[in-house]
């Protein structure tokens, strides 16, 4: 390999702060996934989230026709979109991109897996598969969008 490819390659790798940083970024939104299924829709409803929620769930009635709390299915997806992403990009630190996505998506899936366990134990929430697979298919699109970003920069 001649030395400037060589050289090229070393300025590619991560320093030890940045892959630090990527998972502690990911760490943090576990965090905030298990904080949010720790708690009921009534314990987030005051205040003002509590007026976004509800100008949320009434734009997607009107809208949609659906009735419900629509919110709680889009926070979920949302939720792992951000940690699908996230997963992608600490993973990488560590194996090549086509590797990566693979465990990242496996990785978020079965930490939805464990978040629907978690809510067998919370007063007012209850397992559902649903989530789990609305949770699998928002870290889908993460990972998908972090390797759009990551082939885009290439």
């Amino acid at each position: 390999m001649p030395a400037h490819a060589m050289q090229q390659t070393a300025n590619k790798r991560p320093t030890t702060g940045r892959i630090v940083v990527r998972w502690v970024l990911v760490a943090l939104m576990a965090a905030f996934i298990f904080f949010m299924s720790s708690r009921t829709a009534g314990e987030l409803g005051t205040g003002f989230l509590a007026q976004i929620k509800l100008a949320l769930n009434n734009a997607i009635y009107s809208t949609l026709g659906i009735a419900g709390d629509p919110m709680s299915t889009v926070a979920h997806f949302c939720e792992y979109v951000v940690l699908g992403a996230l997963l992608v990009n600490a993973l990488r630190s560590h194996m090549p991109l086509s590797r990566a996505l693979v465990v990242a998506l496996a990785c978020a899936s079965l930490y939805g897996v464990s978040d629907e366990i978690h809510q067998l134990f919370v007063k007012g929430r209850y397992c559902d598969v649903r989530d789990w697979i609305t949770d699998t298919l928002g870290a889908s699109l993460g990972v998908v969008l972090a390797r759009l970003w990551f082939n885009s920069r290439r």
